[in-house]
């Protein structure tokens, strides 16, 4: 769906929602494609990607803050239609900062022997809870899913977690009585780009790299120009691939570290995922691509 679209509602253009935040387009889910079925449909690529069968999935994480109208969390239900129902199952909120927040934990169940392999999804109807003509959000959000794998390895591909979260300033993004999502645009920028160098770095210490050893930054794909403040910040040199997934497919919340890291397919080597939202929340990890 493109500018064109979204821009009447809202009483704007295309240049300046570009301008604003530099998306072009963003996907929507078709009426009869709920957030389980996207989900497993991330799930089951990535198990094939990985050569891994569902049989033998431990657990099944699901990063996600767009699930309505059901007791069951989604999870379950994914791990169900995978075929890995004896599989520990459940969904993680930390919004938009839920795809780090999901993997720290992952890591955890692998390093502990807890788990085998672990499915690991980012999933979001975001279409769900937004209100089409809120000048403040209707332009930013996109649907999909995007999911990994998490397994033993002889050498650990995923670095320290660095996490925390500042509900001082939950009231920034939250759900009004409706369900509906509303935000408070300019005080979410502001904060996102003071906290996101600031956790990239502690990251990277943790991993015990620099920002010149990184092949990829991939942050939560929240708004271009956020990016690129964090990217100039951290003085990512030329070689760095700065994921900007963002431009095509909007802010998926949980689910655009995971596209983003999809659309690099060809990349290899450190990369640097930062996730932030709502909450207000936030986690940074280094990984090793692919």
């Amino acid at each position: 769906m493109g500018n064109e679209t979204i821009a009447p509602l809202i009483d704007s253009s295309d240049e300046w929602i570009r301008r604003r935040c530099g998306i072009e387009s963003r996907r929507r889910a078709a009426p009869d494609e709920d957030l389980v079925m996207m989900a497993t449909a991330a799930a089951s690529k990535a198990l094939a990607g990985a050569g891994v069968d569902p049989h033998d999935v431990s657990a099944v994480l699901v990063a996600t803050m767009s699930h309505r109208g059901r007791a069951t969390t989604v999870a379950p239900l994914v791990a169900d239609l995978l075929g890995s129902s004896s599989a520990a199952a459940m969904d993680l909120g930390a919004a938009c900062a839920g795809f780090p927040y999901a993997l720290a934990t992952a890591d955890a169940l692998v390093r502990s022997g807890a788990a085998g392999y672990v499915v690991l999804v980012g999933a979001e109807r975001m279409t769900d809870i937004i209100d089409e003509r809120d000048r403040g959000t209707a332009f930013l959000f996109g649907d999909g899913a995007g999911a990994v794998v998490v397994g033993p390895a002889q050498e650990c591909g995923i670095g320290p977690v660095i996490w925390g979260a500042d509900g001082s300033g939950s009231e920034l993004l939250r759900y009004d009585e409706a369900g509906i999502l509303r935000m408070a645009g300019p005080e979410v920028f502001r904060w996102a780009t003071s906290v996101v160098p600031d956790v990239a770095r502690r990251a990277l210490d943790a991993a015990g790299i620099s920002a010149g050893d990184l092949a990829a930054f991939i942050p939560h794909q929240a708004n271009l120009r956020i990016t690129s403040v964090a990217a100039k910040a951290l003085g990512l040199g030329p070689h760095v691939t700065v994921a900007t997934d963002i431009v095509t497919n909007g802010n998926t919340g949980a689910a655009s570290i995971p596209q983003a890291m999809a659309a690099l397919a060809g990349t290899t080597g450190p990369a640097l995922l930062v996730g932030f939202g709502a909450g207000l929340s936030y986690a940074a990890q280094v990984v090793e691509l692919p």
